[in-house]
């Protein structure tokens, strides 16, 4: 069953949410896990990748955005549709929790003051379908 994690951080708005999801897909890539970040669509994903090229600091995460054409497949895809192949790790940026999330080993929910409301409606709605749930609560998370 796939497992949920909710990353409570203890910023005010989504570029924090954003950064902590590149972090997060830093760690989760260099543990030999396949990580989707799921945004709402084409521009977001976009800035997610413009992101990554440069944050975290003197760090390069091999990624690729949906729709690109590729030989061989990077271990971070960027999208707002169901990816091709869902598997690893979904870390959900977007506004609505995807349909084929259990379809993943796991789910990354990061939650700043800005989507705490949004926050606390996807904890209900995990919890009411039996999901294991894990909370994290992160202070100072940049400077680790």
């Amino acid at each position: 069953m796939t497992r949920v994690d909710f990353y409570i951080l203890q910023d005010v708005d989504l570029a924090a949410a954003h950064r902590f999801a590149c972090r997060l897909a830093a760690k989760a890539v260099t543990t030999g896990n396949r990580v989707h970040i799921h945004t709402d669509d084409q521009p977001a994903a976009a800035e997610l990748d413009e992101m990554l090229w440069h944050y975290p600091e003197h760090r390069f995460i091999p990624h690729d955005c949906e729709g690109a054409t590729l030989t061989q497949p990077s271990p971070l895809l960027l999208g707002w549709n169901q990816p091709v192949d869902p598997d690893g790790v979904l870390i959900n940026l977007a506004s609505e929790i995807p349909t084929f999330f259990g379809r993943f080993d796991r789910v990354a929910e990061v939650v700043v003051e800005a989507t705490r409301d949004l926050g606390r409606e996807r904890y209900k709605f995990y919890r009411d379908r039996g999901y294991p749930l894990f909370h994290h609560e992160l202070e100072d998370w940049e400077a680790a």
